[in-house]
Protein backbone atom coordinates (compact mmCIF):
# COMPACT_ATOMS: atom_id res chain seq x y z
CA UNK A 1 0.00 0.00 0.00
CA UNK A 2 1.49 3.19 -1.20
CA UNK A 3 1.65 6.06 2.02
CA UNK A 4 0.66 9.25 1.94
CA UNK A 5 2.81 11.17 -0.11
CA UNK A 6 2.76 8.28 -3.18
CA UNK A 7 -0.97 8.33 -2.62
CA UNK A 8 -0.56 12.20 -3.58
CA UNK A 9 1.21 11.61 -6.05
CA UNK A 10 -1.08 8.58 -7.62
CA UNK A 11 -4.06 11.16 -7.87
CA UNK A 12 -2.10 14.04 -9.41
CA UNK A 13 -1.91 11.25 -12.30
CA UNK A 14 -5.32 10.56 -11.86
CA UNK A 15 -6.61 13.89 -13.00
CA UNK A 16 -4.66 13.55 -16.05
CA UNK A 17 -7.58 11.87 -18.01
CA UNK A 18 -10.27 14.52 -16.08
CA UNK A 19 -7.87 17.43 -17.74
CA UNK A 20 -7.87 15.85 -21.65
CA UNK A 21 -11.62 15.14 -20.99
CA UNK A 22 -12.41 18.67 -20.16
CA UNK A 23 -10.12 20.17 -22.43
CA UNK A 24 -11.34 18.05 -25.00
CA UNK A 25 -14.44 20.23 -24.87
CA UNK A 26 -13.48 24.02 -25.59
CA UNK A 27 -15.56 26.56 -24.26
CA UNK A 28 -15.51 28.74 -20.74
CA UNK A 29 -17.06 26.25 -18.36
CA UNK A 30 -15.06 23.70 -19.10
CA UNK A 31 -12.05 25.71 -19.27
CA UNK A 32 -12.94 26.79 -15.26
CA UNK A 33 -13.56 23.39 -14.30
CA UNK A 34 -9.75 22.27 -16.22
CA UNK A 35 -8.48 24.92 -14.20
CA UNK A 36 -9.54 24.14 -10.77
CA UNK A 37 -8.43 20.54 -11.82
CA UNK A 38 -5.18 21.60 -12.46
CA UNK A 39 -4.85 23.52 -9.54
CA UNK A 40 -6.30 20.81 -7.46
CA UNK A 41 -3.47 18.08 -9.12
CA UNK A 42 -1.00 21.18 -8.40
CA UNK A 43 -1.72 21.17 -4.76
CA UNK A 44 -0.82 17.33 -4.24
CA UNK A 45 2.98 18.55 -5.47
CA UNK A 46 2.86 20.71 -2.50
CA UNK A 47 1.45 18.39 0.01
CA UNK A 48 3.38 15.24 -1.30
CA UNK A 49 6.22 17.16 -0.98
CA UNK A 50 5.24 18.18 2.54
CA UNK A 51 3.97 15.01 3.90
CA UNK A 52 7.39 13.07 3.06
CA UNK A 53 9.50 15.60 4.71
CA UNK A 54 7.37 16.21 7.59
CA UNK A 55 6.60 11.94 8.26
CA UNK A 56 10.54 11.25 6.75
CA UNK A 57 8.37 8.63 4.53
CA UNK A 58 10.75 9.57 1.47
CA UNK A 59 10.59 6.68 -0.11
CA UNK A 60 12.40 5.59 -3.37
CA UNK A 61 9.15 5.10 -5.53
CA UNK A 62 8.55 8.42 -4.41
CA UNK A 63 12.00 9.95 -5.82
CA UNK A 64 10.90 8.81 -9.13
CA UNK A 65 7.12 9.21 -9.09
CA UNK A 66 7.11 12.67 -7.91
CA UNK A 67 9.16 14.75 -10.57
CA UNK A 68 7.29 12.05 -13.67
CA UNK A 69 3.92 12.98 -12.52
CA UNK A 70 4.76 16.70 -12.16
CA UNK A 71 6.02 16.17 -15.92
CA UNK A 72 2.97 14.66 -17.24
CA UNK A 73 0.95 17.00 -15.62
CA UNK A 74 2.65 20.16 -16.90
CA UNK A 75 3.25 18.22 -20.40
CA UNK A 76 -0.21 16.85 -21.43
CA UNK A 77 -1.67 20.24 -20.17
CA UNK A 78 0.46 22.22 -22.57
CA UNK A 79 0.09 19.83 -25.02
CA UNK A 80 -3.93 20.00 -24.67
CA UNK A 81 -3.46 24.37 -24.74
CA UNK A 82 -1.55 24.03 -28.03
CA UNK A 83 -4.91 21.69 -29.89
CA UNK A 84 -7.27 24.79 -28.70
CA UNK A 85 -4.73 27.12 -29.65
CA UNK A 86 -3.98 28.88 -26.69
CA UNK A 87 -0.22 28.25 -26.73
CA UNK A 88 2.53 28.07 -29.61
CA UNK A 89 3.79 24.35 -30.56
CA UNK A 90 7.23 25.78 -30.38
CA UNK A 91 7.48 26.80 -26.80
CA UNK A 92 5.59 23.44 -25.18
CA UNK A 93 8.27 21.41 -27.63
CA UNK A 94 11.06 23.81 -26.32
CA UNK A 95 9.99 23.04 -22.55
CA UNK A 96 8.82 19.29 -23.01
CA UNK A 97 12.57 18.93 -24.78
CA UNK A 98 14.19 20.29 -21.24
CA UNK A 99 12.41 17.80 -19.10
CA UNK A 100 13.27 14.85 -21.43
CA UNK A 101 16.65 16.05 -21.77
CA UNK A 102 17.23 16.65 -17.57
CA UNK A 103 15.33 13.61 -16.80
CA UNK A 104 17.92 11.52 -19.51
CA UNK A 105 20.82 13.48 -17.91
CA UNK A 106 20.04 12.80 -14.65
CA UNK A 107 19.84 9.38 -15.36
CA UNK A 108 23.03 9.16 -16.84
CA UNK A 109 24.13 10.40 -13.53
CA UNK A 110 22.83 8.33 -11.67
CA UNK A 111 24.97 5.09 -13.74
CA UNK A 112 28.19 7.25 -12.87
CA UNK A 113 27.29 7.69 -9.23
CA UNK A 114 26.29 11.35 -9.45
CA UNK A 115 23.31 12.78 -7.97
CA UNK A 116 21.87 15.95 -9.24
CA UNK A 117 19.95 17.48 -6.46
CA UNK A 118 17.45 19.94 -7.62
CA UNK A 119 18.02 23.19 -7.57
CA UNK A 120 16.45 26.61 -6.52
CA UNK A 121 16.66 27.44 -10.38
CA UNK A 122 14.27 24.30 -11.23
CA UNK A 123 11.84 24.83 -8.57
CA UNK A 124 11.00 28.26 -9.71
CA UNK A 125 10.18 26.96 -13.40
CA UNK A 126 7.83 24.71 -11.85
CA UNK A 127 6.00 27.20 -10.16
CA UNK A 128 5.86 29.55 -13.12
CA UNK A 129 4.96 26.50 -15.58
CA UNK A 130 2.04 25.85 -13.05
CA UNK A 131 0.72 29.14 -12.24
CA UNK A 132 1.35 30.17 -16.09
CA UNK A 133 -0.90 27.16 -17.32
CA UNK A 134 -3.62 28.02 -14.54
CA UNK A 135 -4.20 31.40 -15.95
CA UNK A 136 -3.73 29.71 -19.35
CA UNK A 137 -6.78 26.79 -18.55
CA UNK A 138 -8.73 29.37 -17.79
CA UNK A 139 -8.00 31.12 -20.75
CA UNK A 140 -11.13 33.34 -20.76
CA UNK A 141 -11.61 37.47 -19.77
CA UNK A 142 -13.00 37.46 -16.28
CA UNK A 143 -13.18 40.22 -13.66
CA UNK A 144 -12.24 42.31 -17.22
CA UNK A 145 -8.70 40.16 -16.85
CA UNK A 146 -7.62 38.70 -19.72
CA UNK A 147 -6.38 35.28 -18.28
CA UNK A 148 -4.70 34.60 -21.56
CA UNK A 149 -2.46 37.29 -21.98
CA UNK A 150 -1.53 37.06 -18.53
CA UNK A 151 -0.99 33.11 -19.19
CA UNK A 152 1.18 33.76 -21.78
CA UNK A 153 3.34 36.03 -20.25
CA UNK A 154 4.01 33.99 -17.22
CA UNK A 155 4.44 30.94 -19.52
CA UNK A 156 7.71 32.90 -21.70
CA UNK A 157 8.99 33.33 -17.86
CA UNK A 158 8.84 30.00 -17.07
CA UNK A 159 10.30 28.89 -21.08
CA UNK A 160 13.08 31.50 -20.05
CA UNK A 161 13.96 29.50 -16.42
CA UNK A 162 12.84 26.44 -17.73
CA UNK A 163 15.92 26.16 -20.52
CA UNK A 164 18.48 28.39 -18.14
CA UNK A 165 17.85 25.76 -15.66
CA UNK A 166 18.26 23.23 -18.11
CA UNK A 167 21.64 25.01 -19.22
CA UNK A 168 22.27 24.83 -15.36
CA UNK A 169 21.61 20.93 -15.15
CA UNK A 170 24.11 20.13 -18.06
CA UNK A 171 26.91 22.37 -16.93
CA UNK A 172 26.58 21.43 -13.21
CA UNK A 173 26.78 17.21 -14.67
CA UNK A 174 29.54 18.32 -17.40
CA UNK A 175 31.84 19.59 -13.97
CA UNK A 176 30.97 17.07 -11.77
CA UNK A 177 31.93 14.47 -14.53
CA UNK A 178 35.21 16.60 -15.25
CA UNK A 179 35.73 16.31 -11.54
CA UNK A 180 35.97 12.56 -11.25
CA UNK A 181 37.44 11.36 -14.25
Amino acid sequence: MPNLPNSLTLIRIAFIPILFILLFFPGKLCSLLAAFCFLLASLTDFFDGFFARRRNSVTPMGKILDPLADKLLVSACLIMLISLHHVKAWIVALIICREIAVTGLRGIAATEGLIIPAQTMGKKKTAFQIIAIFFLLLHYEYFQINFHQVGMGLLIIAMVLTLWSGFVYFYRFSREINRNH
